[in-house]
């Protein structure tokens, strides 16, 4: 019997630690907004609650970086009156250079900051950038690891379906 409630207590100890994947429950998170926020604002993910939300995690030395901020700024331009919303969580140690990134590559979606990696460590992403779609009801429903120009019309259009439901 002890064995089987060591066994038991490990899985669900194990589960709790588990990366966040699809059909998970987005977990909140409050983070300090970095650009297109209030100044000094404390953003939770709770706050876009009721949208569809593609929630960003990237930073200032990410190559592909480079090519989403932009694209998913357009995207989210056409999209957010529909309810969609980029949320980009920045995981620079220097927020400088989070900075200087956002003045080459700007965004009008909101920038958070978390220069202590409080966030990925619950999220635990794979690589730079990595993207959780997150439903209305707040379930992950894709976990995206990378980028190029051409993965864009498959996010777009899971979004698009997302949106209409």
């Amino acid at each position: 019997m002890s064995r089987i409630l060591v066994a038991l207590l490990f899985c669900v100890s194990a589960q709790a630690f588990a990366a966040v994947s699809e059909g998970n429950l987005a977990p909140n998170f409050k983070l300090p907004g970095l650009k297109n926020t209030e100044t000094g604002a404390m953003v939770s993910l709770s706050d876009y609650k009721g949208k569809v939300v593609y929630l960003d995690f990237w930073a200032s030395w990410c190559g592909p970086c480079r090519v989403s901020l932009p694209l998913l700024n357009d995207m989210y331009k056409e999209l957010a009156p529909k309810g969609f919303e980029v949320v980009a969580v920045n995981i620079d140690e220097t927020q400088a250079d989070a900075v200087n990134f956002l003045t080459e590559y700007p965004v009008d979606y909101p920038v958070l900051a978390d220069p202590e990696g409080s966030v990925p460590a619950v999220y635990e992403p794979k690589g730079m950038p990595t993207s959780y779609l997150i439903d209305r009801s707040g379930r992950v429903q894709i976990v995206h690891t990378g980028f190029k120009k051409g993965d864009l019309p498959a996010i777009r259009s899971k979004i698009e379906t997302l949106l209409a439901q």
